[in-house]
């Protein structure tokens, strides 16, 4: 998340554990495991998604784990759940960097003289910066102080790599008072606690089309198997043959599709659900049936192109 400061970026990540899905068992016993390992009381079985965040002064071995007597470090406290870095290109380089293999393996190696070991670290990474170091480059309200050069070399420190990682890049504008100040209905209130509904009933979906596979989720699967199982339309095709300019790695590009999986996943939410209404017939039998397969909704153009918008492009 990129915007000036104020305009709620930490209270937007925290606000993300409200909508997480609900851990399953085995995923309960994985972080109750890390957390003993690592000297953590927490007094029986974790029933909740962890939120990790670091502060900027964080040594690598704090963040990474590690030390004399290696320990688990905050990116496997946070397994299963949410590792935030407020602030991050105030992060020393070392550790920012540290966090490209963990965001691939879903896994961080601790390599000793005498020993080496694995700390699950399957998280889910939120950071948030302000666009340059004054923090209103951009603002719509404040002017910025910043040369040009200030401001490509702050955001510089973000890595090209580790920035390539990162399938969801968004920009916080700032809110008007105005509508700070504007009481929520009750209508906004049910449609925000609809969200984790979806998001569940997306998981639902995923947990069928990997019955038979050792994985759970979208972001879980290989380059292989993220071309077998995308389900692309012919609209799909041929937007997908438009982005040869768009300098997408590799990487980049089975990202993309992963994020695109998973919008279709959750369109198929909502659109799929059978309703108290819908009749039986042979229609809804074979919906029913593709649903059961964990096939989910194709994916189209449409979600192609919604997940392609969440790369942000260098403006600067």
């Amino acid at each position: 998340m990129i915007g000036p400061p104020g305009v709620g970026k930490s209270l937007l990540a925290r606000a993300l554990t409200g909508i997480l899905p609900g851990l399953s068992r085995e995923e309960a016993i994985e972080i109750t495991k890390v957390w003993s390992a690592a000297g953590r009381p927490t007094g029986g079985l974790v029933r909740h998604r962890p939120f990790r965040a670091p502060h900027q002064t964080a040594s690598l071995v704090a963040v990474v784990g590690g030390g004399s007597d290696p320990r688990p470090g905050e990116i496997s406290l946070a397994h299963r759940g949410i590792l935030f870095l407020d602030e991050v290109p105030e992060f020393q380089k070392n550790i920012l960097e540290a966090l490209r293999q963990p965001l691939e393996d879903g896994v961080v190696h601790v390599a000793r003289a005498k020993n080496s070991l694995a700390f699950p670290a399957k998280f889910n990474l939120v950071a948030a910066m302000n666009p340059c170091p004054c923090g209103f480059y951009g603002d719509s309200e404040k002017e910025c102080r910043c040369s040009a050069y200030e401001v490509i070399r702050y955001q510089k420190k973000i890595s090209g790599p580790l920035l390539d990682r990162i399938d969801l890049q968004i920009k916080v504008p700032r809110i008007p008072l105005e509508e700070l100040r504007v009481r929520t209905s009750e209508a906004e209130k049910d449609a925000s606690m609809g969200i984790k509904a979806s998001i569940e009933g997306a998981r639902a979906v995923q947990a069928k089309r990997f019955k038979k596979l050792p994985i759970h989720t979208n972001g879980e699967m290989s380059s292989r198997q993220t071309e077998e199982l995308s389900a692309l339309e012919p609209s799909a095709e041929s937007f997908l043959e438009t982005l040869g300019e768009s300098r997408l790695s590799p990487r980049g590009y089975y990202r993309l599709l992963k994020v695109a999986r998973t919008i279709a996943d959750l369109d198929s939410v909502d659109t799929e659900a059978p309703t108290p209404h819908e009749g039986r017939g042979p229609d809804s039998d074979a919906k029913g049936a593709e649903r059961d397969q964990g096939v989910g909704k194709k994916v189209s153009a449409e979600h192609l192109a919604e997940a392609f918008s969440y790369r942000l492009k260098e403006e600067v």
